[in-house]
């Protein structure tokens, strides 16, 4: 299909543009089917959607099929969710009604509103804007909607999400019942329904999204890391991938300023979008991505709505969107226009059938996997600098000279080494993560008499956490955070012992004082994240909370005599202690067959017990790690 069926002066400028033919969503809006009636549009980002409305709204402009008319008030509204996405709105229509003499005004929140108000009163046939901005302009009545033609809700469903829908229902009742209205959504949630019924009548419903699938350019990946190592994964995925242009979600701006803080003091050239930054400060961001002066951009999921950057060919969610259309959303934001894209959500271990779950309601498959490795970085490095210096350049007669000069003083070889070299030294250094080393193997029965303490560990301390099985506890994640709330290292760890609702921790006595003087600091009784976790000693030692008496020993209540004793379990003291439950040794493998209380045993793997500095937190809000029924294995 082409652009015949568009007025002659709008593809004019399709074709200066270097459009040869239209996409799916622009190829649907301007059927015969199409035309003066009321669109519902469910096409995702990237797709062409801002020249498709602006071809969907022409004949409602266009007094004759060259020039647009004076207006005394506004013929189009459009209201976009950002001021990103309103600016881009504003400059895409710009080159699309150049030639027809249409004035567009921008009302956005940063800008000067004086300015705003004086453009609106000089008189504009198109306005784009955001919604609280265009709801201030109307109600200090700068902004006439009486004489509308056709009013544009661009990502509506956002614009809902963001709290918007009062500003939306106080603009769209101020316009006339007359006007055509055009709605534009990645998603179509119940709100977007119960909005379109109010506001459209006989709408035609355009549908271009597949069903079955999200973003079909965009390749899914899922890694799985420990939660200490969200922040190393994330280092590694960038160097895995060296991306043009890479962009990570966060789920609160403090995540985003603590994220980007890293990376940068790691040698990365990142930029930050959050709500904390200003306009100008946001501009700024943006230009150093598009001026490839920037790789990296790390944003909260509002602050990163209605950008579009060609180069962006990584998406990583650091942190787990809340729903499908979040993800969507943020992914959206890769694998726009026909080109491929990568999209990687960063799974903790505790939280893999959530995130299973949302893969399956946003209708995408990802390929699951561990974190890149730095072994597979460098193998990487390796073949991108054999690339890059075998492809062709173009000298001049300098660098000839200078080459000669050098070839005077050193080797060949000496010139490839300090080339090779040079390069390499200006590339962050991949991370060291936790490996998952899977179940530990069990040592045979001829060993069990030979068991003794590990040395260092013949008088220890037990510990509590009120956190078990039924919370998905698990010694890799639990490892790392003993190791950050103790402040302590996985070698001062010994028995884990896990039960369905609590955990036992075993900690060398000479150690123990220091290490619960830590847990009082780290802790935050309040806090919905790990640091809200309580960690207390327990005097009884494991398996009290929920096993009731030990086996073998009194029964509570008033009977007595010669049948009480000692406890059994101290009897049997040398074939294990405790009731059944989880066990675990952080430095290896449980011990000898039946030396030990029954259960599973899983190692935390060799690596850095929690890495260095402050922990990325593994999903803000609520207290998900610790949520639900422990995944399957």
């Amino acid at each position: 299909m082409s652009f015949s069926s568009v007025p002659a002066i709008l593809g004019q400028a399709l074709t200066e543009r270097g459009y040869e033919a239209p996409t799916p969503v622009q190829a649907a809006v301007i059927e015969a089917e199409a035309h003066g009636r009321d669109l519902i549009v469910s096409a995702q980002t990237g797709s062409g959607k801002t020249v498709a409305f602006g071809l969907a709204m022409a004949d409602d402009l266009l007094a004759d099929p060259a020039t647009l008319a004076l207006a005394q008030s506004p013929l189009a509204l459009i209201i976009a969710p950002t001021r990103e996405l309103a600016l881009q709105v504003s400059r895409e229509l710009l080159w699309l009604y150049r030639a027809t003499g249409a004035r567009i005004a921008t009302c956005v929140g940063g800008m000067d509103a004086s300015r705003e108000r004086r453009m609106l009163g000089h008189g504009a046939h198109i306005v784009v804007g955001t919604p609280g901005r265009l709801r201030d302009h109307l109600e200090r009545g700068a902004l006439d909607l009486s004489g509308l033609k056709v009013a544009v809700l661009d990502e509506a469903d956002e614009m809902l999400d963001m709290g918007f829908r009062d500003d939306l229902e106080e603009l769209l009742d101020a316009t006339p019942e007359g006007r055509r209205t055009l709605l534009f959504s990645a998603t179509m949630p119940k709100p977007i329904v119960a909005l379109a019924k109010r506001y459209q009548r006989d709408a035609l419903r355009i549908e271009t999204l597949g069903q079955d699938r999200g973003h079909g350019d965009i390749s899914y990946q899922a890694v799985t890391v420990a939660p200490a190592d969200i922040e190393h994964a994330v280092v590694n995925l960038l160097r895995l991938h060296e991306a043009e242009t890479a962009m990570l979600f966060c789920a609160t701006r403090d995540n985003v300023r603590h994220l980007h803080a890293s990376l940068t003091e790691r040698g990365f050239a990142a930029v930050a979008l959050s709500g904390e930054h200003s306009q100008s400060e946001r501009n700024h961001a943006l230009q150093a991505l598009r001026d490839r002066r920037a790789r990296v951009c790390v944003a909260t999921d509002v602050a990163a709505r209605g950008i579009d950057l060609p180069t962006l060919s990584l998406v990583v969610h650091v942190e787990i969107p809340r729903d499908a259309e979040t993800l969507q959303h943020r992914s959206g934001r890769t694998g726009r226009a026909g080109k491929k894209g990568t999209a990687v959500i960063i799974v903790p271990y505790p939280r893999r059938r959530r995130v299973e779950m949302l893969l399956r309601d946003a209708k995408v498959s990802a390929e699951w996997m561990g974190p890149p490795t730095p072994e597979a970085i460098r193998e990487q490095d390796r073949a991108r600098l054999i690339e890059t210096l075998m492809a062709p350049v173009e000298t001049d007669e300098e660098d000839a000279i200078l080459a000669a000069r050098l070839l005077e003083q050193k080797t060949p070889e000496e010139i490839a080494a300090a080339l090779v070299h040079a390069h390499r030294a200006s590339l962050p250094q991949p991370e060291e993560l936790l490996i998952d080393t899977g179940p530990a193997p069990r040592a045979g029965r001829e060993d069990r008499a030979d068991r003794g303490p590990r040395p260092g560990f013949e008088d220890t301390v037990w510990f509590r956490m009120d956190v078990g099985r039924r919370q998905n506890a698990d010694p890799r994640w639990l490892l790392p955070l003993l190791c950050r709330r103790g402040h302590i290292t996985k070698a001062e760890i010994g028995a884990i012992r896990i039960n369905p609702t609590d955990t036992f921790v075993e900690i060398p006595r000479a150690i123990a004082d220091r290490f619960a003087e830590a847990l009082r600091r780290t802790e935050r009784p309040d806090a919905e994240d790990e640091s809200g976790i309580a960690i207390v000693p327990a005097p009884q030692g494991p398996g009290q909370a929920d096993r009731g008496p030990p086996r073998g020993g009194p029964r509570p209540g008033p009977r007595s005599g010669p049948h009480d004793g000692p406890p059994r379990r101290k009897q049997l003291a040398p074939r294990g202690e405790g009731p059944r439950s989880d066990n675990y040794r952080a430095d290896g493998p449980r011990g000898p067959r039946g030396d030990g209380p029954r259960g599973a045993s899983r190692p935390g793997g060799p690596g850095r017990p929690g890495g260095k500095g402050r922990s990325f937190p593994p999903q803000a809000g609520g207290r998900p790690p610790f949520k639900g029924k422990p995944p399957k294995r």
